[in-house]
């Protein structure tokens, strides 16, 4: 079992109606790019917001109408630029080629047990999505669920999968396009057939059986309005009992306008014993309840009643609880109490917090805490009294997950993976101690011949931040090498060394891929998070400054030769920084970003991200603070910005599309000199969840070659 999530990964005027333009026949000549560019005219509208007595124009406003004919004409306007540029790159071609060779190797999941099959998911190379096989007690193997299926251009995936208490009926949820609402379908897990009507408007939910009987599931009521970007920010908690219509599902917890909760998840004991609910109104900190599911008519009990701290249920063994806490323990520890006074008064430390970010699963009846050193995996087994049975004995330097399943497991299993390592899995058998290969990918990728090194630079205000640098050995620090800064710095999230396909490619091209651990993120627990939060947001766009700074300063590269990349909260990164040092880097790739910092939190979930950002509508302070770094609103005229490469897709309701839209339209309009500006719009595609390989290895070959011919790389 893994220790259940806290809270989720990660709310003015009306929209001004535009008219229909001709395309512009003005031409931007570029010098560094295959042919001169031709933007399409945006319409300039007259919104303007007024926030505590300053008046900002939303000249772009029309572009969040997701489902206006505008918007559309105005995406294949762009989309037929972009490409007309992509398509005259020569190394894009040798690039996708190569790609599609290196990406084609057999990929296998860890197996897990469900009552009387072995289940696992592979994917033979290039298929779009994973399938998800199973084998019996004879060993014979079969394939249980194929989402290549699901839809002829394989973007329908397979979101989740859960099993009922004996293994006999499973609940699947299904990705249309990327979005993140869901469909659940039930069915016979010996005969394959749907068991009753699919439940639909299903997001940010976990599926959680009580016995064979139902499960519990989130969800928001359908927004007026667009479903891709209305804001939705009650969620609630059902419960389906089979043979029962939707309609009729109870809500267990949520629904009520005195106190709403963005985020609200619930999830049933290994035991069937107890039902955890937790309930938040941001990305950070939640509310735990326990309601005892051996008394049906038993209330729900508060464990923790504030949103002060992030706790999650790990493992009860009766009704002792483990619970996962930073509540005065900002890098985690591990608590115990009994479920019939669970209040935060009653808790005894199991495992103390240590100077390292704690994350803990279970399985085969032990404890595994997984600590976070400089954002490497180390990791210690307990039993369940509390005693230490050994320092599990890892791969090598890198990351691993898994150390996870039932108690009556005999064999664990777990990945290891780094950035030039593919993720291999290990049977780890618990009793012993001992780790062998189970599965070892076969590629096309030597990775022997590059190496990871760690370095800790210091960013503006003397901070040490930690930086992981990959290339090919014997690398020579000459600033001519090109390279990909990545970064993130945001929501607790902690970027640790893991192996990617894509990147692969870029090391074989010759690039250098640095990955900064900036503030904002989780690789220092708590206090490091908070550093890149709100009114010190300021702090994650100065460490990745630092880290494009240190790697010109020590010969890696140069700023002729620099990219910088992020997605989502690394979007905002990526727009942020080249908005305030246009100078430092050749390229910029924003991903699926938060670009309009005044009204992120407008849309979908994005009023639940307030932690991390605070919004406009808080203070003076706030709205002033979000104003002088917000991408959107920081793209000044004449200003020669980097060859940027805007990039999102159409379906997305995490991070709406409208973000890059308005940032990219202001890029068109003010940026000077004479590199591209340019928007990929992916159709039929959300925030990244579940893309096909195949659009996946398009994307990457277009980012490369546009990457390498902006920095004068032809060939």
């Amino acid at each position: 079992m893994k220790y259940i999530a806290a809270v989720a990964s990660l709310a003015l005027l009306s929209a001004c109606s535009p008219q229909p333009e001709e395309t512009s026949t003005e031409t931007s000549m570029q010098t560094s790019v295959p042919s001169s560019i031709t933007y399409p005219t945006t319409f300039r509208g007259n919104v303007t917001d007024t926030y505590f007595g300053t008046s900002v124009a939303d000249p772009y406003r029309w572009l969040e109408d997701d489902r206006s004919a505008e918007t559309e004409a105005w995406v294949k306007a762009q989309n037929e630029v972009t490409f007309a540029y992509l398509n005259e790159i020569p190394l894009r071609a040798k690039i996708k080629d190569r790609l599609t060779e290196l990406w084609n190797y057999e990929k296998v999941g860890s197996p897990f047990k469900e009552g009387n099959y072995t289940y696992f998911y592979k994917n033979d190379g290039l298929q779009n999505q994973y399938v998800v096989y199973r084998t019996d007690a004879e060993g014979n193997t079969e394939v249980f669920l194929d989402p290549n299926t699901f839809s002829e251009d394989g973007t329908t995936s397979l979101a989740s999968l859960s099993f009922s208490k004996d293994g006999s009926i499973a609940a699947y949820a299904i990705s249309e396009g990327g979005s993140d609402w869901r469909k659940i379908i039930v069915i016979d897990v010996e005969t394959k057939e749907q068991l009753e009507p699919v439940l639909v408007d299903v997001k940010f939910s976990g599926i959680s059986w009580y016995g064979n009987e139902g499960f519990y599931y989130s969800s928001y009521d359908k927004p007026e309005g667009s479903e891709l970007s209305a804001k939705t920010d009650q969620h609630k908690l059902y419960y389906h009992k089979l043979g029962t219509a939707q309609a009729d599902d109870a809500v267990i917890f949520g629904g009520t306008e005195a106190e709403k909760h963005r985020y609200v998840g619930g999830y049933v004991t290994e035991d069937d014993n107890y039902l955890l609910i937790s309930a938040s109104v941001s990305t950070s900190g939640n509310k735990l309840f326990i309601k005892d599911l051996t008394k049906p008519e038993s209330e729900l009990v508060t464990i923790v009643g504030d949103t002060d701290s992030d706790t999650g249920l790990l493992d009860n063994v009766g009704s002792k609880l483990y619970l996962v806490t930073n509540r005065n323990a900002p890098n985690q520890k591990i608590v115990t109490v009994d479920a019939s006074a669970p209040q935060p008064a009653n808790w005894k430390d199991f495992i103390a917090e240590t100077d390292y970010v704690l994350s803990a699963s279970t399985g085969a009846g032990y404890i595994f805490a997984e600590y976070m050193v400089d954002a490497i995996a180390q990791v210690q087994q307990y039993d369940y009294e509390g005693n230490k049975v050994r320092e599990v004995a890892l791969p090598g330097v890198g990351s691993v997950g898994g150390f996870s399943g039932k108690r009556d497991e005999e064999t664990l299993y777990y990945s290891f993976t780094n950035y030039s390592t593919p993720s291999t899995i290990y049977a780890y058998e618990p009793d012993a101690g001992e780790s062998e290969v189970y599965e070892q990918p076969q590629t096309a990728f030597n990775s022997d011949d590059y190496e990871s090194k760690q370095v800790f630079y210091t960013s503006k205000d003397g901070t040490k931040v930690p930086m992981i640098i990959t290339h090919k050995k014997g690398l020579e620090l000459d600033g001519n090498n090109p390279t990909i800064l990545y970064g993130y710095g945001g929501f607790n999230v902690s970027l640790t060394p893991s192996f990617s396909m894509a990147n692969a490619m870029w090391l074989e091209l010759g690039g250098v891929y640095a990955v900064a651990n900036l503030r904002g993120g989780g690789e220092y627990g708590k206090a490091w998070h908070d550093a890149g939060t709100q009114l010190q947001k300021q702090n994650v766009f100065d460490d990745f400054i630092a880290a494009a700074e240190y790697l010109i300063a020590e010969g890696f590269t140069s700023s002729e030769r620099l990219a910088i990349r992020g997605g989502s909260n690394g979007g905002l990164l990526v727009g942020a920084v080249m908005t305030q040092r246009p100078d430092l880097m050749q390229v910029a790739l924003p991903a699926v970003g938060v670009l309009d910092m005044l009204r992120y939190h407008t849309f979908t979930a994005g009023a639940g991200w307030a932690y991390d950002y605070g919004t406009a509508e808080d203070s003076k302070e706030m709205f002033e603070y979000l104003y002088g770094y917000s991408p959107v609103h920081n793209v000044k005229s004449g200003v020669e910005y980097p060859a940027t490469l805007v990039t999102t897709g159409d379906h997305d309701d995490r991070v709406v599309p409208a973000h890059s839209f308005k940032f990219a339209a202001e890029l068109q309009a003010k940026a000077g000199g004479s590199n591209p500006q340019l928007i990929r719009i992916e159709t039929n595609a959300g925030h990244g969840a579940g893309t096909p390989v195949s659009k996946t290895i398009e994307q990457y070959a277009d980012i490369y070659g546009f990457t390498l011919w902006n920095m004068g790389i032809k060939e």
